[in-house]
């Protein structure tokens, strides 16, 4: 009878500090998570200048709007300042799909491969495993982390696209932005999944009612600037020169994106809160029913320790949490021994 209690007592004591801890170490996770997305998202809207056409259209994100035609594009690449203009394509992966509430949506991104990136942040993306695009590539695709991890994706697997087969040739390195979940394609790909996810577009241009021909099919353009130029003055001169188009200044749209996270922030405030409340009253309930019930005994206190150290490394590993979460593991798992012993009084 006594050993069942004494296995209660371990039993109890793992569990109750178990969620106290778990739940702080979610907390930091989640934290650490909109951190960084922040961060690389303004790292990566100051690298470039975005442009996008006039009006609305089915692309989304940063370059995404109405048609940008390929003489358009030609017209930037011409203001003074300008120095390298990527033809891009951005759309939902699944226009039926809501995106409310989601920090990153699952985007398709065509990329002109016969220019460079113009992003002076990212020159390339990070690949963790085979290659990035490269031009003359058709029907293989690049993607994120995050995607590749949600389908079981890797180098050599296959997906389909608006009922078209591509082979994943490369999987990015976690960015913790937004990268992580899209899937990139050449321009020319994503052009033809563009007219077969748009209905309308299908039929302006069966009906030959716009003279366009394929490389008028962008919905926007990631634009580099030359050494010593400041990037907001070259903005600035392309939506004074280039007419029909919407230019995002970089700091305007970096001020936007930070601004955009004012809700998740101060949603994570309420987390927090929350969060050590209940971990503070796990603990304290594992202390109260230890003292009225006259166990665990010292010796499963550092059992306990032991067990929770692991867990809160593992999360920690898990997540990729910075080092100070890993010193902070130290301190919490092995404070929690000698203040349970004190107030327990020693049983042995």
């Amino acid at each position: 009878m006594r050993s069942l209690r004494v296995l209660h007592g371990y039993l109890f004591t793992v569990i109750g500090i178990a969620i106290g801890v778990a739940g702080l170490v979610a907390l930091g996770a989640m934290s650490e998570r909109i951190v960084r997305f922040i961060e690389g998202g303004d790292r990566f809207v100051l690298g470039q200048i975005s442009v996008a056409g006039r009006g609305m259209g089915m692309g989304t994100g940063f370059t995404a709007g109405g048609i940008l035609p390929a003489a358009t594009i030609r017209a930037i690449s011409e203001v003074p300042g300008v120095q390298g203009v990527q033809a891009q394509i951005m759309l939902p992966l699944d226009p039926s799909t809501s995106q409310f509430m989601t920090v990153t949506q699952e985007l398709v991104l065509g990329m002109d491969l016969s220019v460079p990136m113009p992003n002076r942040h990212y020159r390339t993306l990070p690949v963790r495993s085979g290659r990035f695009l490269q031009q003359g590539d058709h029907k293989v695709a690049v993607v994120g982390a995050s995607f590749a991890a949600s389908r079981s994706l890797s180098v050599g697997s296959h997906i389909t696209l608006e009922d078209e087969d591509y082979e994943v040739v490369g999987v990015l390195d976690r960015m913790l932005t937004a990268p992580d979940r899209f899937v990139m394609v050449s321009i020319a790909d994503a052009r033809a999944q563009w007219v077969a996810k748009d209905r309308l577009l299908r039929t302006v241009l069966a009906s030959g009612g716009m003279a366009l021909t394929a490389s008028d099919l962008n919905t926007g353009a990631a634009v580099g600037w030359r050494d010593g130029d400041d990037p907001d003055a070259v903005a600035v001169r392309i939506k004074e020169r280039v007419p029909g188009v919407n230019v995002q200044l970089p700091s305007e749209l970096s001020r936007l994106l930070r601004s955009s996270t004012a809700f998740f922030s101060a949603l994570l405030v309420g987390i927090g809160a929350l969060a050590f409340v209940i971990g503070g009253l796990s603990l304290a309930n594992t202390m109260a029913a230890a003292v009225f019930l006259g166990w665990p005994l010292p010796a499963s206190l550092l059992t306990a320790s032991i067990v929770n150290g692991l867990i809160f490394w593992w999360l920690a590993v898990r997540c990729r949490l910075p080092f100070a979460h890993f010193a902070a593991d130290v301190f919490l798992s092995l404070a929690y021994a000698p203040r349970a012993r004190r107030l327990l009084g020693d049983h042995a």
